[in-house]
């Protein structure tokens, strides 16, 4: 699926199941609750940490939660994400296309 798809799959499903969008702000809490919930899944599997009894494993089904909330704060602002994301490339190339081979702590 493509960006554009899973925002248009994301806003239909919203307006069948979801009732309506969160408002911004309130979204804006679940992705940070959401990014927490894949930073104690990545502290645990690949940092010191260990799993707790029952504890979610899976960084897969965390980060697809983030990148379902993030999504839906795209549709409720008129983000194009294909586009932004073009244009990260963008500006990550020009600024960053030697500055990354040219670093000593990367070799």
């Amino acid at each position: 699926m493509t960006i554009e798809e899973a925002q248009k799959k994301v806003d239909a499903w919203i307006k069948e199941h979801g009732v309506r969008y969160f408002n911004e702000l309130t979204n804006m809490a679940i992705l940070t609750e959401e990014v927490g919930e894949l930073a104690r899944v990545m502290s645990r599997k690949y940092g010191e940490q260990s799993f707790k009894e029952g504890e979610n494993q899976d960084p897969a089904e965390e980060m697809a939660d983030v990148l379902w909330v993030l999504i839906c704060l795209a549709n409720q602002t008129g983000v194009d994400l294909t586009e932004a994301l073009e244009k990260s490339f963008e500006k990550k190339t020009k600024r960053d296309k030697d500055r990354h081979k040219n670093n000593v702590k990367l070799v």
